[in-house]
């Protein structure tokens, strides 16, 4: 079988990652995230409209500022829905708007309803944060323990901390593709993207491993040098990690244009960041190892 040489295009393929990160972090800090009610705590109602008896934005925010909720964010979602967002209000202002709305659109039905006050919004944003930053470190250290009898001529900690580095490219991308939907499509990250997160840090270093994995098989029983051991590793995995990640994306777009609106950015999640894992799998994690052992090879030879 024909071995394709795309260590040597290392430049290359490191580049396009680093450009990728680089404008994901540029989007980040210009919008920032388009944080949702789990968060920030408020309220969210979501208003169903049969037919074409859907009402203007300007009446559904009539009828809400009649009920008592000022500064609402109203918008439309799909053919016949619509979604407002407003401060966190008791039940008898939800039933207001109800009766509000129903003068103006008899048919209207109410789909959801949530309402999370500000200092759960609060608590579950540190825990999501603590279990990001635990799964990570859980992940170096079990990397770190695998590996730990391949130290010729990368030690195991390089090999886990070139993973860490590999989940971060994978979850920025993911996060500065909503941040750029959040400003210009006012999509929202809701818990559902914490999960969203998780699943994309377990396939994305599920699929590094493997890589990893041959790499260390191929250390054991070779004396070729660390870039050609590598690109054989990865060549020897390639098919496998690709055809992997094709079926799981083609069951994610699926979700996506037919799963309903619920699942739809639950899904678009999933699917930038299993790319983004394919990608840095094959392309990004490998071709960093070789730097950095070419890098310590050079400041040992001075």
């Amino acid at each position: 079988m024909r071995t394709l040489p795309i260590m040597k295009l290392r430049t290359i393929w490191l580049s396009i990652a680093g450009a990728l990160v680089v404008l994901s972090i540029i989007f980040l800090s210009l919008w920032g995230l388009r944080l949702g009610i789990d968060f920030t705590g408020g309220s969210i109602i979501d208003l169903s409209f049969p037919g074409n008896t859907r009402p203007s934005l300007e009446v559904v925010k009539n009828a809400l500022q009649t009920a008592g909720v000022n500064d609402a964010e109203v918008r439309f979602v799909g053919d016949e829905e619509v979604i407002g967002r407003f401060k966190t209000i008791d039940e008898a202002t939800h039933q207001k708007i109800l009766d509000e709305v129903k003068k103006n659109a008899p048919t209207v039905s109410q789909k959801s309803f949530d309402s999370i006050g500000p200092v759960v919004g609060a608590e579950l944003g540190q825990k999501a944060f603590i279990a990001l930053a635990l799964t990570l470190l859980a992940i170096l250290a079990y990397i770190s323990f695998v590996f730990r009898k391949v130290s010729r001529p990368v030690q195991s900690w390089k090999y886990g901390t070139v993973a860490i580095i590999t989940l971060f490219h994978d979850l920025i991308i993911t996060i500065g593709v909503f941040s750029l939907l959040g400003k210009f499509g006012g999509v929202e990250i809701n818990a559902s993207f914490i999960a969203a997160f998780l699943t994309v840090l377990g396939f994305s270093v599920h699929d590094t491993i493997v890589i990893f994995d041959r790499i260390r098989e191929n250390l054991l029983r070779t004396r070729d040098s660390f870039e050609v051991t590598v690109n054989r590793a990865v060549n020897e995995s390639f098919a496998r990690s690709v055809n992997t990640s094709v079926t799981t994306l083609l069951s994610l777009v699926a979700i996506f244009f037919f799963g309903g609106e619920s699942l739809r950015y639950f899904a678009l999640a999933l699917i930038v960041g299993i790319a983004a894992g394919t990608y840095s799998s094959i392309f990004f994690s490998s071709p960093l190892l070789i730097v950095w052992h070419n890098f310590s090879e050079k400041r040992k030879a001075k």
